[in-house]
């Protein structure tokens, strides 16, 4: 998911009663909840490698305990440097005894952030390599967007709702008996469980509605429903049959499959030289690696160049109201000879048929 959404859901387990027993807890909870997304670092090697190794090691349970002990030796570093830049001051004798800092405990705690950020992406669409590096497959609950608006609402008052009430509690001289905001951490991650159990439910109807169809007379092979940022329930269905695959907006209030007016339809392109030349190269190998529903479209264009134009594009993510337009698609241009000339991610930059007739193809 979002970083933000980690983030706030490693300050509520911090402060959903961890932080009442060792110092630096919620900030060892909130940094651990968000070091697996360190591997955005690939981004430098380009579009592909961020491709190839996003949601891998880092996202994996083999790669669990070094990512918090990495976060526990950062705090480590950090507090060592504050003491060092400002002492502790002495302490009045009135003011409550500070909390001890108790290390095997805080990795105790970066271990279960960490496993957190491991669950919320295992919720969305995109996938998520668990047991890497004994084994590379993807796996995906399709239940959640990247970005949950309700999800974000209920972290967000969680957190900020105890200090308000803490406000109130001042004015009224009531005294604290520890670190506020146990209550609003414990209720945000409840709601989050909760969201969690609705999106399940739905998507389950979704699919068992979407499995009691034909498809233009064709029975499938295999689909599946992927959620929208703000409806519970409102779903892209992705189907794949012998001949072509189907998007479809699906509604699992009903639940009703809009198959006949909305449905946008792939056929499957007969494989030539050039698209498995395109599929054997450096993008092609790593897209098909991650894509759940890969469609491959190869264009042949002819001018003041000549060559194939290859588009990638995984059906998780060409929703009917897109028209074919697709986020995370890809793109292999091959000469006449088919030999790789360029090839990366979908950008503004992409080139296009029209433009390679019409102008000098990449280097």
């Amino acid at each position: 998911m979002d970083p933000v959404t980690h983030l706030l859901t490693g300050a509520c387990m911090g402060r959903a009663g961890f932080n009442r027993k060792s110092a630096l807890t919620t900030l060892t909870m909130v940094l651990a909840a968000e070091a697996a997304d360190i591997d955005v670092l690939w981004e430098f090697k380009g579009s592909i490698a961020a491709l190839q190794h996003h949601r891998g090691i880092t996202h994996s349970f083999v790669g669990v305990p070094f990512v918090a002990a990495a976060v526990l030796l950062f705090v480590y570093l950090g507090h060592r440097l504050k003491l060092r830049l400002r002492p502790p001051r002495a302490r009045s004798p009135e003011a409550p005894p500070p909390l001890p800092i108790r290390w095997g405990y805080l990795y105790f705690c970066a271990l279960l952030a960490a496993l957190s950020h491991l669950l919320l992406d295992y919720s969305t669409a995109y996938g998520i390599r668990l047991f890497e590096p004994f084994n590379f497959r993807w796996y995906s609950w399709d239940i959640v967007y990247i970005i949950d608006p309700v999800i974000l609402l209920a972290l967000i008052a969680g957190l900020t709702l105890p200090a308000l009430f803490g406000l109130i509690n001042q004015e009224i001289g009531a005294r604290s008996k520890g670190p506020r905001g146990r209550a609003g951490a414990i209720f945000a991650l409840v709601c989050l469980v909760l969201v969690w159990g609705v999106r399940d439910y739905q998507h389950r109807r979704a699919v068992t509605a979407m499995n009691s169809f034909l498809y233009h007379g064709a029975a499938p092979l295999r689909l599946a429903a992927y959620p929208y940022m703000i409806d519970p329930f409102s779903w892209h269905g992705v189907v794949e049959t012998p001949d072509f695959f189907e998007t479809i907006p699906v509604n699992s209030l009903g639940p009703r499959v809009d198959s006949e007016s909305r449905g946008l339809v792939f056929y499957k392109p007969p494989e030539t030289d050039a698209s498995r030349a395109a599929k054997s190269s450096y993008l092609g190998q790593v897209y098909l690696d991650w894509a759940v529903f890969p469609f491959v479209e190869v264009q042949k264009f002819q001018g003041k160049n000549s060559g194939y134009l290859a588009a990638f594009k995984d059906l998780r993510y060409t929703d009917p109201e897109s028209r074919g337009r697709t986020p995370l698609g890809g793109y292999v241009l091959l000469s006449p000879d088919l030999h790789v000339l360029e090839q990366g991610m979908n950008s503004s930059r992409s080139p296009s048929v029209d433009s390679l007739e019409h102008g000098p193809a990449g280097p």
